[in-house]
């Protein structure tokens, strides 16, 4: 299992020991003690599995005062995942950094509380399985808008592709309006 580091600090690509032979592969997808070699000491509480289909945009979530660490996966098809560094006083404020999970290239990225959260369906469907160091909270759900011209993110958006997003993400503010109070802090 190696680390990859990303642009942002604390974002992190996993690329784990794939096994393989004519019967299929084995690999381990988390390992606490590998990770904790790796930097990730976080106790995980809740694993989410999600189903969308091509063009689906989910984010960009965060949680503001239960905030998660999150581990991310891809077991069936290809998302381009996004990550957003909004913690005020961060030196990195309001930059992201993205990559491929795909089910192909077992890929994992660990995204630390404090950044919001977001990945674009692009293969026909998507399964994608994400743990978290912290219980989900609705009341306590943020967001940010996908398309905030501030931060800017390329969603490598092919053409003719119609987005499929929630009324909830299609409001979500921008990160210059959402105020100080509603930004986690850096540490």
């Amino acid at each position: 299992m190696q680390k990859i580091e990303t642009s942002l600090p604390g974002v992190l690509l996993i690329e784990p020991d794939v096994f393989g032979d004519e019967r299929g592969f084995f690999m381990e997808s988390y390992h606490a003690e590998k990770f904790r070699e790796l930097g990730i000491s976080n106790q995980f509480v809740q694993d989410n599995h999600s189903l969308s289909r091509r063009g689906t945009l989910r984010g960009l979530h965060y949680q503001l005062q239960n905030p998660q660490a999150k581990l991310c996966r891809v077991i069936r098809g290809e998302i381009l995942d996004v990550a957003v560094d909004i913690r005020r006083g961060s030196p990195h404020f309001g930059q992201w950094t993205s990559t491929i999970l795909s089910a192909a290239n077992k890929r994992q990225i660990f995204i630390p509380a404090g950044f919001a959260h977001g990945f674009l369906v692009l293969s026909d469907e998507a399964e994608f399985l994400y743990k978290c160091d912290a219980f989900y909270d609705a009341g306590d759900e943020r967001g940010v808008l996908w398309s905030d011209p501030q931060i800017g993110i390329d969603w490598r958006i092919p053409q003719k592709m119609e987005l499929l997003l929630s009324q909830k993400d299609r409001q979500n503010p921008t990160l210059s309006t959402l105020g100080e109070d509603n930004l986690p802090l850096f540490e």
